[in-house]
């Protein structure tokens, strides 16, 4: 058989096969980019019921522009104009804040009551700025996205919003605007997705 007899079946074999894995790999480009797709959608909505518990009053009283931590449903400035650095330990944050809530005077507590470093003041700013601060090691005290989400889900004073008890007038404190466990789904889907910070 000539040559040029096998030229003709062969490059149809040869297109057909083409055709054949450029159409398999397009349908793996296309299967990829709506699993992204579906990632990035997961991602942002995690991400949104994520900042509506870390912008609600429970977490930013604690995360002051200034030196001013604050207090109530109004975020107003701490009662005896207590400021961060005053070395007096009458007004060390642990001399009325215990371990627990205490119901008696009004007072909240949880372990390790603290101010938080100035270099994660959140007051004032966007959510974005918010997620930029807590995941910039510069900032945050050198922790990896790993330390942070186990800091965001297990610590007990950040726990401590959804069991923030009474108020000095027997009034109950508010509650954030979603469930202890979606936030903590939430914050573990945000993660676990790459943490991805939506765009301004």
């Amino acid at each position: 058989m000539k040559p040029t007899k096998l030229i003709l079946p062969s490059l149809l074999i040869f297109f057909a096969l083409a055709a054949f894995f450029i159409s398999k790999g397009n349908e793996e480009i296309n299967t990829r980019i709506a699993e992204d797709n579906t990632t990035t959608v997961e991602s942002e909505a995690a991400f949104e019921k994520m900042m509506d518990v870390l912008t609600h009053q429970r977490c930013i009283n604690c995360h002051p522009s200034d030196d001013t931590p604050k207090q109530g449903e109004d975020s107003h400035p701490h009662n005896f104009g207590l400021v961060r650095g005053n070395l007096n330990a009458a007004t060390n944050c642990n001399t009325c804040h215990q371990d627990t809530n205490n119901d008696w005077s009004g007072v909240p507590g949880a372990p390790d009551w603290s101010l938080a470093p100035h270099s994660m003041r959140w007051e004032g700013l966007s959510r974005i700025e918010i997620a930029q601060s807590m995941m910039d090691p510069k900032r945050n005290g050198g922790r990896t996205a790993d330390d942070i989400m186990h800091h965001l889900t297990e610590h007990e004073l950040v726990l401590w919003a959804w069991t923030p008890g009474i108020d000095a007038s027997g009034n109950p404190r508010e509650l954030p605007p979603v469930s202890k466990e979606e936030y903590i789904e939430a914050v573990k889907t945000w993660i676990d997705n790459g943490a991805v910070i939506p765009k301004q």
